[in-house]
């Protein structure tokens, strides 16, 4: 079996890290890295810590609007697919590289395998939401990480082949993460302490796009009574420059930025943290599975079963609402949502299966 893999930005990076070491052992695979986060602090630096194998097609495709970036992709990865012809093109999540992956595949006459299917919000205002619910009635097998997500697709009526697998960031989480809750001198180098600082993230153009919620964003950096840290997405950068934002935070005495940062350093800061603030999807999840409490910067979530069990609460840019959520204490309970660990190994057999 050939499969072909798209894959453009840090979250896939880290999924397809479950997937294409186990899918190399059986089956070929051609890897195709978009370029949708191209620089090394994004992208290079998630290879070599998770030992991805190296992409064989580079497209370089980044930068402008996500119609043009997705138009592009298409356009770069017609050719890749004509000469490759695979026997499966397989995604993962709800980024732009997704939908041009699964579109590209899909006009060529080629199944789309999903990784992360059935994820929804309900916003369709969100690209992303866009992006998973046009993927998922394109594709012919429908790779689940939770109940939630079956439900959602078979309410759906997709077409597609639904398997529950579990979610395949459990798996590098629990190879990984055991090293990295053990980095203190990572703490120790930005004069942090476990659990008295406040881990912050925010990319989403809903956010970051509009000068009037980018400055509520920041009003709300400012408001928190505890230390920050803020790792820096060049696009977050060039807003917060563009807006003249950006020396508020930088003069803000509990407000420590930072470059975007490799996985392991990542992760070790998610363990150790009081608490998640963010807008981004994965890191909502990957707080639930450190065990640290998330305020989502967003009024909606495709991880509803965090906000469920109690362990991620929706505050949008609400101030007042995102410092009462700071102040909850976490939850007793922490079931296992997302599968144990083995959901590489699942999404390798469903395509082995699959494929024939």
């Amino acid at each position: 079996m050939k499969v072909l893999t798209v894959i453009g930005n840090r979250p896939q990076f880290i999924k397809a890290a479950a997937v294409s070491p186990k899918l190399r052992e059986q089956h070929e695979e051609v890897m195709v890295h978009t370029g949708q986060h191209f620089d090394d602090e994004l992208s290079a630096v998630f290879f070599s810590e998770l030992g991805l194998p190296a992409p064989e097609r580079q497209l370089n495709v980044s930068g402008g609007s996500n119609t043009s970036q997705a138009g592009r992709m298409l356009l770069a990865l017609e050719p890749v697919i004509d000469e490759t012809r695979p026997d499966v093109v397989l995604v993962y999540g709800d980024t732009n590289s997704t939908l041009a992956g699964a579109i590209a595949g899909a006009e060529a006459g080629i199944p789309i395998a999903h990784v992360e299917a059935g994820m929804r919000s309900f916003d369709r205002s969100m690209p992303e939401e866009r992006n998973r619910v046009l993927t998922d009635h394109v594709s012919a097998l429908l790779l689940c990480s939770s109940e939630v997500a079956v439900s959602n697709l078979r309410a759906e009526l997709v077409a597609g082949n639904v398997e529950l697998v579990g979610d395949v960031m459990v798996d590098v989480a629990r190879a990984i993460w055991p090293r990295a809750r053990g980095r203190s001198d990572l703490l120790a180098a930005r004069s942090l302490t476990s659990g008295e600082y406040v881990l912050v993230t925010a990319h989403r153009a809903g956010n970051v796009d509009d000068p009037g919620r980018l400055l509520r964003l920041v009003e709300l950096l400012l408001a928190i009574p505890h230390p920050l840290v803020f790792p820096l997405h060049p696009r977050t950068r060039a807003r917060l420059e563009a807006a003249e934002l950006l020396d508020r935070l930088r003069g803000a005495g509990h407000v420590q930025l930072t470059p975007p940062l490799g996985y392991v350093e990542f992760a070790t800061l998610v363990c150790h943290a009081g608490a998640v603030l963010t807008d981004s999807g994965g890191l909502q999840k990957e707080a639930y599975l450190a065990g640290v409490p998330c305020i989502t910067l967003r009024p909606s979530t495709e991880w509803t079963e965090t906000v469920q069990h109690g362990w991620n609460v929706l505050v949008d840019l609400d101030r007042g609402a995102a410092l009462a959520a700071l102040e909850r204490p976490a939850p007793i309970e922490h079931p296992d949502l997302y599968g144990d660990g083995r959901a590489g190994e699942r999404v390798v057999s469903a395509l082995t299966l699959f494929c024939g």
